[in-house]
């Protein structure tokens, strides 16, 4: 079949005609590079050469990527001022054009393209001013962020916090007035996608711009504990020359993840999760974005059918409660209620948003700080003898999925720690709760958890064995001028012959009336009681 007698299409590029079996090879390369966005330089061009060649004969005689694109911009103005794009031959294509627009705007010629992006990535703010939440830190008049204020001058930041509680916020943030500025390059990459190799390249590349232009760049590494101690090592000359303005968020303790060096070198901003209030303003925001109004139930019919949808103010407050101070979530679970608000026709309330917020989201990570601060808060809440709150502690780590076999044991140290000689069958029943909870399992061994914790905060404690155990490494870690004595003669094993010549074990008598009166302590600690600033404890 011949090129004339297949159908034909339009480049939605140049608005040529071409027939379908040629049209994709075109548009490709028609639209250049933007067409191969994640293929190499190298493979893009040939790809690129290889698509004009299939193309129609006309445009790879008669046209180049220039003055294809230059045609593309080419448009007639009609009596209403709008713009048309045209052919070569100069008639517009109307039906074309329509199409393109009803199809873009959804229907609605006078409706903005929606961001194929989340909620959640177009509410991102782009100053100080929208940023909600963090006024301890970053509060107006606050050190730090006159500091974050003037990129130019910004020192290298490490930012620590939450997830959701606007650590990407704040580098959008700085990528804006960056870019603002018109000195500073700001190159946002992640720990979780790249690696050591892309960032020397960013490197060398800040090099010459800051060589041949006086540009610096600011380098953004989200989940930069993703990077191993030795990947770290790769940032510290360049952080230290001011080749790079190095800024690595993280939700992990930077003590643990990150490089002493690492941190000497930057500024460490602790961000906090977010308070309900703050969430309730950034989800307002995002209603008042989304054309959404909050409403009071009883006046929903007021405001019918002036407005897309609209919300209870009930249902924004229990939003704002349940997702525990993640922004993120909370904006993802929003935009979910309001596409089937929109799709239903009906309003927001409390039981759609409960429907697509299951439960609380439990924060808790089995290897990162939630674990260790829950463990630290149900010992301390066992050792104040607060029942409930060891408890509430207990089930927060279960309903966080931790380990039963952590937890038990975890007990099993309380009870000797903090209960100790005041109540003997303690361990006895702690050690039975850790070996029941690993035979039974999730989760049916929950409730021998919950009895083991509440008898361990009710009974009577007693640091005794403890104190006395951290006197005598007091004892030996601190020997003296003397250093660590040795064991008596009369207490070393006999040792046959030769240690009967040296002495060994003489003076020591199996006679149970007599062992009382025996010496057990060496020389230089003779008369030492380890239990006596431990016997109130």
């Amino acid at each position: 079949m011949s090129m004339s007698d297949k159908e034909d299409g339009v480049c939605p590029m140049c608005g040529d005609s071409f027939s379908m079996d040629k049209l994709p090879g075109h548009a490709s390369y028609c639209n250049g590079k933007e067409a191969f966005p994640h293929v190499s330089s190298k493979k893009r061009k040939h790809t690129i050469e290889s698509e004009r060649q299939e193309a129609s004969p006309k445009t790879s005689a008669f046209f180049n990527l220039k003055k294809l694109k230059s045609e593309s911009c080419s448009s007639k103005t009609d009596n209403k001022g709008s713009t048309t794009p045209l052919t070569k031959e100069g008639s517009s294509n109307s039906s074309f054009s329509k199409e393109k627009r009803v199809n873009s705007n959804n229907g609605h010629s006078n409706t903005p393209p929606k961001s194929p992006a989340p909620l959640a990535e177009r509410m991102r703010p782009t100053d100080f001013s929208a940023y909600a939440g963090q006024e301890k830190f970053l509060g107006r008049g606050s050190v730090i962020r006159s500091l974050l204020e003037d990129v130019t001058k910004m020192p290298s930041l490490l930012v620590w916090g939450p997830p959701g509680c606007g650590k990407t916020s704040l580098a959008n943030i700085l990528a804006t007035s960056a870019k603002a500025s018109g000195s500073v390059k700001f190159v946002k990459m992640s720990a979780v996608t790249c690696g050591v190799s892309e960032v020397k390249e960013v490197v060398q590349t800040a090099k010459t711009e800051l060589k041949m232009f006086k540009r610096k760049t600011i380098l953004f590494l989200d989940e930069v504990h993703r990077f191993n101690k030795t990947q770290q090592d790769h940032f510290l000359p360049h952080i230290e020359s001011g080749t790079i303005i190095f800024i690595g968020a993280t939700t992990e303790n930077p003590s643990f993840s990150l490089n002493n060096a690492l941190l000497s070198r930057c500024k460490l901003i602790s961000l906090e999760k977010l308070s309900a209030t703050a969430v309730y303003e950034i989800i307002k925001r995002a209603l008042d974005q989304e054309n959404v109004e909050i409403v009071d139930g009883l006046d929903v019919e007021k405001v019918k059918g002036h407005l897309s949808a609209t919300v209870t103010d009930e249902a924004v407050q229990y939003l704002s409660n349940i997702v525990d101070g993640d922004a993120r979530a909370a904006l993802t679970y929003l935009e979910m209620v309001i596409t089937t608000s929109r799709s239903t026709n009906s309003q927001i309330n409390l039981e759609m948003v409960g429907s697509a917020v299951s439960k609380t989201s439990v924060k808790y990570d089995r290897k990162g700080d939630q674990h260790y601060f829950m463990a630290s808060a149900l010992q301390k809440s066992i050792r104040g003898s607060d029942d409930s709150a060891a408890l509430y502690w207990l089930g927060r780590m279960l309903r966080g999925g931790e380990d039963p076999a952590f937890i038990g044991r975890r007990l099993v140290r309380c009870a000797s720690e903090d209960i100790g000689l005041a109540d003997n069958s303690s361990l006895a029943l702690a050690v039975s709760a850790m070996q029941g909870a690993q035979l039974l399992g999730r989760p049916e061994c929950d409730v021998l958890l919950a009895q083991a914790t509440v008898h361990l905060a009710r009974a009577p404690k007693s640091h005794e064995v403890y104190a006395a155990l951290t006197n005598v490494y007091e004892a030996i870690d601190n020997p003296g001028p003397g250093g660590l004595p040795d064991v008596p003669l009369h207490l070393r094993q006999g040792g046959g012959r030769v240690g009967k010549e040296q002495g060994w074990g003489v003076g020591y008598s199996f006679d149970l009336g007599k062992v009382k009166n025996v010496d057990y302590m060496p020389t230089q600690l003779k008369g030492q009681n380890f239990f006596r600033d431990s016997s109130n404890c």
